[in-house]
């Protein structure tokens, strides 16, 4: 996974505790800024239906649905498949 905040690639040997925080800039890991499940655009900024509301989402969390993100976020791949897909548009021959 990679620490939302800072980009920092982290290796996770074990579950993500809420506790945890990045090496490098001390944010928390359990949260939902790093959740696969973490997007904007779905009710309370998360695709999972039924979890609680987390007003904070840089805050550590008990969220039993989270999941470690694997990269980028959703977000941001969607703006680089975007961001490609007009460069491709606007191409010179």
């Amino acid at each position: 996974m990679f620490c939302y905040h800072c980009q920092t690639e982290i290796i996770v040997e074990f579950k993500v505790r809420r506790e945890d925080t990045c090496p490098k800039c001390s944010s928390y890991l359990h949260c939902c800024k790093n959740c696969d499940l973490y997007d904007i655009s779905s009710p309370q900024q998360c695709r999972e239906p039924i979890a609680e509301l987390v007003q904070n989402k840089e805050s550590g969390n008990f969220c039993n649905y989270f999941k470690p993100a694997d990269g980028k976020s959703r977000q941001d791949k969607a703006a680089d498949e975007a961001r490609k897909k007009l460069e491709e548009l606007f191409k010179k021959k």
